[in-house]
């Protein structure tokens, strides 16, 4: 599809169009489950390298791929990370306006499934790394793109980078999740527990048995009256608990020996996660066992830290306002490859906040180009 004159010409020397690689890589689905990313690694890699940057594509299981690029500095500074996944989340049943991998742009918005959530910071990032590639300015540090699979639901690539030893190197790290291009300085952690119920087959005709959905039932009700006394946190609402998969039965006529739910439990920073569990175990009757899925643990910086100043300077220049320091309930892969350092975090995307997962998500052309050129003067002002 045709984008507007001016932004062929502004990215004509780089051969790189944001908005048309953005097209691109909207069309290829990589939803997660099962994932599939290495169709979307492959065209990323390809086109850093285009640009003259540093690339590998690590295909670390069947069709599940990790890049990782990088622009060397001369080592006077630890490097800054730029952060985006390839994955999103499924399409899900909800009707779409339209088609959810046409990347179709009308009414200045690109529309399809991983518009907002993230592959528009993944085009932004590469445009911008590819600016300062062809600038050929010294940069004291490396400036590392670290593009993941598997962030929406487990972290798979983020792991993968922290296995390889990526998390030694970083000094800085920018997410692009979803934004809105204001600053986002504190994610909650996300617990994910199982809660099984063993009961006993039955008939209607004979043995009743025991009930396994019947106890997880009266589990799910004394888990959705749980109070959890977390300190307030001033960029962050309250814990929440939310069942999202539950499974039991195997016939209408028999009584379910099991049942399953899984809940994802969201907490601000500075909560034991482990006492959190021992509050839910307390609560379940005795056929009811718990046990943890997984968690991933808050990331937090400061309001007064000098990146957290210093994108905000970067986005008020760019957008002619002070943008807004929030706090959000989803996580990111600075969940792993954060986790033990203390190292300044920010995240800014341009994609829009609470579109995330929706039928016909979309994200502003305007806003992908802006956060190119905000991307590149923060690599640029950090590293110098």
């Amino acid at each position: 599809m045709a984008i507007e004159t001016a932004q062929e010409t502004h990215f004509s020397r780089l051969h790189f169009d944001p908005i048309r690689f953005l097209q691109q890589i909207v069309a290829i689905d990589s939803c997660d489950p099962p994932g599939s990313e290495i169709e979307v690694a492959k065209l990323v890699h390809a086109e850093l390298l285009a640009l003259g940057i540093e690339a590998e594509l690590d295909e670390f299981l069947p069709g599940r791929a990790n890049v990782l690029s990088r622009i060397r500095g001369t080592g006077e500074k630890p490097a800054l990370l730029f952060s985006s996944h390839m994955d999103t989340v499924p399409v899900g049943t909800a009707p779409w306006r339209l088609p959810p991998f046409s990347g179709e742009i009308a009414q200045g918005r690109l529309y399809g499934r991983g518009s907002t959530d993230m592959k528009s910071a993944l085009a932004a990032m590469i445009a911008a790394a590819g600016n300062l590639a062809d600038k050929r300015e010294t940069l004291k540090g490396d400036l590392i793109l670290a593009f993941t699979a598997g962030e929406s639901s487990n972290l798979l690539g983020a792991r993968r980078f922290a296995e390889q030893g990526i998390k030694e190197e970083i000094g800085a790290f920018l997410c692009g999740e979803p934004s809105d291009l204001d600053i986002i300085i504190v994610e909650k952690a996300a617990l994910w527990l199982r809660a099984t119920a063993m009961g006993r087959l039955g008939h209607v005709s004979g043995e009743p048995g025991i009930n396994a959905i019947d106890a997880i039932h009266s589990f799910l009700t004394r888990l959705y009256s749980l109070e959890l006394d977390c300190p307030p946190h001033p960029l962050l609402d309250g814990p929440t608990i939310r069942v999202g998969r539950i499974e039991g039965g195997s016939a209408i006529n028999l009584t379910p020996d099991r049942c399953t739910v899984d809940i994802d439990i969201r907490l601000p920073p500075g909560v034991d996660h482990l006492a959190v569990v021992t509050r839910v175990e307390n609560i379940a009757p005795e056929d009811v066992v718990i046990r943890i899925l997984d968690f991933k643990p808050a990331v937090e910086s400061l309001p007064d830290e000098s990146f957290v100043k210093l994108c905000s300077d970067v986005c008020t220049r760019h957008r002619m306002r002070k943008p807004e320091i929030k706090g959000v309930s989803y996580y990111s892969d600075g969940a792993i490859l954060l986790e033990g350092l203390s190292v300044p975090f920010a995240i800014i995307g341009p994609g829009d906040l609470g579109l995330s997962g929706q039928p016909d998500e979309s994200v502003s052309v305007d806003n992908v180009l802006k956060a190119v050129e905000i991307y590149q003067d923060v690599a640029t002002a950090w590293l110098s």
